[in-house]
């Protein structure tokens, strides 16, 4: 019951996490220029990689699901952590909490620049609706207000 193939799949999920996160810094710069070409074919570069990611993920189950059922281990309890408690191995555990460690960080950090990206979206977002209504102003902000005048009489007196 060896756990390296485990171990070689998630190397491989931590390097496609850190090309994302690669990916997802210099999306931050390309959303800093303001370049929608730019960011458009950066977002085909991520599709890619999060295809792979899909693809590296499901690896990762089939390998947990088949190391437990050759530890004749029940199904519902299928987590790395619960493989590193049954482990005797110290040499084969210390491997996989490292590869599950190096991996939970590169998750971490590809979430804090992606939340970035977002505030920045938001803000140039933000940024645009405000040039907009610069430009296009309402009729009541054209017309400065409501002005009425306190007695509700028309402009123009009509008696004669």
């Amino acid at each position: 019951m060896s756990t390296q193939s485990i171990i070689a799949v998630l190397q491989q999920l931590i390097e496609i996490h850190q090309d994302m996160i690669k990916l997802s810094e210099e999306k931050t710069e390309i959303i800093k220029e303001g370049s929608v070409e730019k960011l458009q074919k950066q977002l085909v570069r991520e599709q890619k990689l999060i295809r792979l990611l899909e693809q590296a993920e499901n690896n990762r189950q089939q390998e947990v699901i088949s190391w437990y059922r050759q530890a004749d281990r029940p199904l519902e309890e299928i987590t790395i952590t619960n493989i590193l408690n049954v482990l005797e191995d110290e040499e084969e555990r210390n491997a996989l909490e490292e590869a599950a460690v190096q991996l939970a960080n590169a998750v971490m950090k590809l979430k804090q620049q992606e939340q970035l990206n977002h505030s920045l979206l938001q803000q140039s977002m933000q940024f645009v609706q405000f040039s907009l209504n610069m430009i296009n102003p309402t009729i009541e902000n054209f017309n400065y207000g409501n002005q009425q005048t306190g007695n509700n009489r028309s402009v123009f007196d009509s008696k004669a």
